[in-house]
């Protein structure tokens, strides 16, 4: 027979208050947080889960990579010292469906959706938020964009912007930094100490089949580099150029390989991702 009894609290239980600023309340919350997605990505891979239920919380906080339980670290040291520790992928993304959809979305820019989808994907691929940090492997809880843009005196300046996974959030925040810097003084401006973003460029003139970008070797650049060229159209379906380039130290064909598949999912069903 199930014992039925139920228990009763004869006073009740004091609040606990929790020290967020404790280093050591800290550590346990990251390490909690860590384990969750962890598990989370491995339902992933397994197909229990698809990539984009996978949230990471908004109170994480940037950490480093603990190296002497990494499995990566023998990987990482090997390529670190490398004088060229970057690798290079180039495919061609199929954007048919995106275009049908934004027809339906009147205004909306192309040009920034797909800076959106690859920046949004960047965000839920972990070891894209990586960054080196003498030597060691900073965590980025988010990072955000930035790309090139053409003024009218045939050069180009950079513009940035913040990630918002909401997609009308971010269009709202690219749009107008695309606007200030119109109007601005379209002054070149790079941001070489804010490593908490991706690199993007696009060449429309071009539909690249192979790309590499300008490096200044000494420096621990370790931000990826993506890249949009020239729409080509074939068999009825319109495709993208598009290059992603990292660090060999921090990732592997793997992750890349995963990156590009997301946004593959994001384009064969946009309008899932864009409400």
């Amino acid at each position: 027979m199930a014992n039925t009894q139920r228990l009763t609290r004869t006073k009740p239980i004091a609040p606990v208050a929790i020290d967020l600023a404790s280093e050591g309340t800290r550590c346990v919350i990251r390490g909690i947080l860590y384990r969750v997605v962890f598990a989370a990505g491995i339902l992933a891979e397994r197909g229990v889960i698809e990539y984009h239920q996978i949230r990471y919380n908004p109170f994480a906080m940037p950490h480093y990579i603990d190296l002497a339980t990494w499995p990566r670290r023998a990987v990482f040291e090997f390529y670190l010292p490398f004088d060229k520790p970057y690798f290079n992928v180039c495919t061609r993304l199929d954007i048919t469906k995106l275009l049908a959809e934004l027809k339906k979305r009147k205004g909306t820019n192309v040009w920034l959706t797909y800076h959106y989808l690859a920046l949004r994907a960047a965000n839920e691929i972990e070891p894209f938020r990586y960054r080196l940090r003498d030597g060691q492997v900073l965590v980025h809880d988010v990072i955000n964009g930035g790309t090139t843009i053409m003024l009218p005196n045939d050069t180009f300046t950079l513009v940035y912007w913040d990630y918002a996974e909401n997609f009308a959030q971010f269009m709202e925040g690219a749009t107008k930094a695309v606007e200030e810097i119109k109007k601005g003084d379209w002054a070149f401006r790079p941001k070489h100490e804010d490593d908490a973003r991706i690199h993007c460029t696009t060449l429309p003139w071009i539909s690249f089949t192979s790309f590499s970008h300008a490096r200044r070797w000494g420096r621990q650049d370790s931000v990826p580099k993506i890249s949009f060229g020239k729409f080509e159209t074939e068999n009825g379906r319109t495709l993208l150029p598009f290059s992603v380039e990292v660090h060999h130290s921090l990732m592997d064909g793997l992750h890349v390989g995963r990156y590009i598949a997301r946004i593959e999912e994001m384009l064969a069903q946009p309008e899932t991702f864009l409400d």
